[in-house]
This record gives C-alpha cells, sequence and structure tokens, in this order.
C-alpha cells in the first residue's frame, strides 16, 4: 500500500501514547479546548466555600442536631472506571480538601466512612485505593468497596415499582456526600451527581430497571442527553429519596487534567457542569465515514466499559463501515465478569441487532450486565456485521478475544513479537484496502478523546 503522504498521530492507550499513521485526508475530531485549571488547589479550595444554591460543608456540619464529633459522615466515592482526581498527594485531588474541612467543622476521622460506589462493578483492588486516594487517605480513613448483592442494604421504598435498597452504611451516616465525574454517558446522558447514588450503591434489583431493556432501547438514554431520559429521571429520584447534603464533582479537559470544580446542590451543582461539558465536548462533523478509528481511554478498564468508545461512533459511521476500536483493558478481569461473558455469547449467537429483541422476550430471565450487550448489539446494529469492528488490545488473550463480537486485532500480527502499535498500523492497512473495494478514496475519521467526545451530524 502507498502510504506516501500519510500524517502522525498520537492515540492514547493506558498511560501512553502510540504513534500512528494514517490517510492525508482523515480527518481528526477532537474536542473543544477547555484549559486545565491554573493553581487547582486554590480553585478546589474556592468551590468548596462558594457552592452552588448549598451552605458550604462546614455551615450543613455545624447546623446539625448534634455536636459535630459524633456526626457520621459517607462520602461516596468513583470506582476505577472513572478517572476522578481524588489523591491526597496530588495538587489537584479534590478529596483531602473535603476531608480537612470535615475535621476543622469537628467531624472526627473515625466517624468518616468513604464508599466506593461500585454499582454492579468488580470490587476495587487495595493497590488501586492506594493509587487513586494516596497512602495518607488511605491509612487513616475507612475505604469500602459497596457490594449490591449484600443483604445488609436498606430499603428505601418502592420507586417506578422498584423495590429500592440502598448501602447502610452510606444511608444510616447523619451526613451524605457524593463526588464524581461529570462526561458523557451513553445510557445515563452524563455521569456523576445522582449516579454516585443509583446505580452506584443501590441493590441489584434497582439496576434490573435502571438497566433493563425498555430503558437501554429508548432512543433518549443517549449520551448528553438529560430530556426525558429514563436512565436520568430514575437515578435522580432514587438520590432525592436518600438525600445527598452536598455534591463535589469535576470535568477533565481532552488531556485528562482538571478543567472544573463544580460543588453544592446534587442536582443545580450538577447541571453546571453539565452545561460546561455539553460546550466542548460535542462534535458537530457534516458527513458519516467510512472508516472511524477511536480509543477506550481510561474508562476502558475492560471489555464491558469499551462499549462505551463503540457506542459513540454511531452517529458518524456508516451503514456498513468499518471501526477500529483501541482499548488497554488493564483490570484483572480484563473482559469483565462471568455475566458480561455470558451475554456477550448470546449476542455474538445471534447475530448483529437481534439481542435486544431475543432479551424482551418472555423466556429471557434478566441478566446483570446486559445492559452491555444491549449497547453493542446497537453499535452493531448500526455497521451490520461483527467482522466490522476490529478490536486492538494486548490485554485480553488471543483465544478470548476471538470468542467476542468483532474482528480480534492479532489477525493483524505476528505471534511471536506482538505490539499493539504494529497492531493497530495494520488494522488501519486493512480497513483502508478493505474500503477502497467499495470507495474509491474512504472517507476515515480519528476520534482523538475516545469515549470522552460525542460526534454528531450536524
Amino acid at each position: 500500500m502507498n502510504t506516501s503522504g500519510w500524517k502522525n498521530i498520537n492515540l492514547e492507550y493506558g498511560k501512553d501514547f502510540l504513534q500512528i499513521r494514517v490517510p492525508p485526508r482523515c480527518d481528526i475530531l477532537k474536542m473543544g479546548d477547555i484549559p486545565a485549571l491554573k493553581n487547582p488547589e486554590l480553585q478546589i479550595e474556592n468551590a468548596l466555600s462558594n457552592p452552588i444554591e448549598s451552605p458550604p460543608i462546614e455551615d450543613i456540619i455545624t447546623s446539625y442536631k448534634k455536636s459535630s464529633s459524633k456526626i457520621s459522615t459517607a462520602i461516596a466515592v468513583s470506582d476505577n472506571t472513572r478517572p476522578v482526581p481524588y489523591s491526597g498527594e496530588k495538587e489537584d485531588g479534590i478529596l483531602l480538601p473535603l476531608l480537612k474541612r470535615l475535621k476543622n467543622a469537628g467531624v472526627k476521622d473515625n466517624n468518616i466512612k468513604i464508599i466506593v460506589g461500585t454499582g454492579t462493578h468488580l470490587p476495587t483492588s487495595n493497590e488501586w485505593k492506594k493509587e487513586a486516594f494516596g497512602k495518607f487517605i488511605t491509612d487513616k480513613y475507612e475505604i469500602i468497596d459497596h457490594d449490591c448483592t449484600s443483604s445488609d442494604l436498606c430499603y428505601i421504598g418502592d420507586i417506578d415499582g422498584v423495590s429500592v435498597k440502598i448501602n447502610r452504611q452510606f444511608l444510616e451516616a447523619d451526613i451524605h456526600i457524593v463526588t464524581g465525574l461529570v462526561e458523557p454517558h451513553f445510557m445515563a446522558g452524563v455521569s456523576g451527581g445522582r449516579k454516585a447514588i443509583c446505580p452506584g450503591l443501590v441493590n441489584l434489583e434497582t439496576t434490573y430497571l435502571f438497566h433493563g431493556a425498555e430503558f437501554m432501547d429508548n432512543p433518549n438514554a443517549t449520551n448528553l442527553n438529560l430530556k426525558n431520559n429514563p436512565c436520568h429521571d430514575f437515578a435522580l429520584k432514587v438520590a432525592q429519596k436518600v438525600r445527598v447534603d452536598f455534591n463535589v464533582n469535576v470535568i477533565l479537559n481532552g488531556e485528562m487534567k482538571l478543567a472544573g470544580v463544580f460543588v453544592g446542590d446534587l442536582e443545580k451543582a450538577h447541571l453546571e457542569a453539565v452545561k460546561r461539558i455539553k460546550k466542548y465536548a460535542l462534535i458537530p462533523v457534516s458527513n458519516e465515514y467510512d472508516i472511524v478509528l477511536t480509543q477506550g481511554g481510561n474508562v476502558a478498564v475492560n471489555h464491558y466499559q469499551t462499549a462505551k468508545a463503540a457506542y459513540g461512533t454511531l452517529p458518524i459511521i456508516k451503514r456498513g463501515g468499518i471501526v477500529i476500536l483501541v482499548a488497554h483493558n488493564s483490570d484483572k478481569e480484563p473482559i469483565g465478569k462471568d455475566d458480561y461473558k455470558k451475554v456477550m455469547k448470546v449476542l455474538k449467537k445471534k447475530g448483529p441487532g437481534k439481542f435486544t429483541e431475543f432479551i424482551k422476550s418472555a423466556n429471557w430471565q434478566f441478566v446483570p450486565d446486559q445492559w452491555e450487550a444491549q449497547k453493542w448489539d446497537q453499535f452493531f446494529r448500526k455497521i451490520g456485521s461483527f467482522d466490522r469492528l476490529i478490536y486492538c488490545t494486548i490485554n485480553i488473550n488471543p483465544e478470548d478475544l476471538r470468542k467476542l463480537p468483532g474482528k480480534s486485532g492479532y489477525d493483524f500480527v505476528e505471534r511471536k513479537n506482538i505490539k499493539i502499535d504494529e497492531m493497530v498500523q495494520n488494522a488501519i492497512f486493512y480497513a483502508v484496502d478493505e474500503m477502497r473495494q467499495e470507495v474509491k478514496e474512504p472517507k476515515m475519521a480519528f476520534v482523538k478523546e475516545g469515549p470522552y467526545a460525542v460526534p454528531v451530524i450536524n
């Protein structure tokens, strides 16, 4: 293949960047520029001192009905699927300034619990906790993973016909604080805010509705949309029932640097963050593409999470087009839980576009993680064939990757010396050559920020 005139791009892969060549007319779709916060420590303190539609956390503590030394506080934090800057050892860490304010207000360290809102995800490792929060925080404070299957969850009532239960240690604390990252989300519209509670801290049965087939198939359950979004509406109802006293959300720019801190009321502070990300995450484009190259970003710790990046290409990939998806998949379970593997097997057996119809039948029994398979199914329905997705990773075993829907990146490299950059490059050569059999000059795009960007036809 003649590659003279091809241009170099940097493609994110885990903590590194791959140097890849793409055709000269490949469109680079990147998010709008948003600067990282200058002096993030000061900006975090300013946000905590001037919350949106809420008193500062110190005033909330001192106005409580009992002595601050006896007040218990629970802080919901995100798990390893969200790159929230928590670390107490970094200048952009949001958790330590919050903890210091609780201490200054009289709350005892041993009365504070940090609860990781894992939802239905796997528990986080001690190694991840140390890296995410820093040694000072992990040594000093109790950090607990939520368990959605625990028998020790608290019933808060029926919401939309579902018996909703919440993490007991969060619910029974006097003060409820949530934290998180606000970014595009392919089901709930955006992450952050109410999602720290639902699905972060709810029982498994509640996710049957929140991630059920009807919600997932609703066209309003999509990136950057909150209007009439059933996932958003339901999650907000649950969070309001729980009562959130204080909300600390952040946004990141395309380089994963802290770009905004939004503190205060659960709903209003969250909506301010949403307004901001819509200004730079949406990427208007004028046409669909024959080939789209994208990457999974920090969210793609496993194949399960990488569905977000695939789904993000839906508005801009032509029917029958080829998507090349590059994902680091660094989790100890790089595919996902057994339930996810089970539903992906069903998806592959049924064929593109058939899974959603199948799980809506009366004979189907709900399986946790089916929602990700349903989103994959929506993606494959558009491109029309499993082989039109090329999945590139070196952290999933070759035999296991071939069991999943899609064309394995291992097909493009020698077994003895597998390099991810060579895999991706050869996949691009293949895709261009394949599409040239259909169109003289295939139109190609590279979605630089992967799942964090939302390209749309304008």
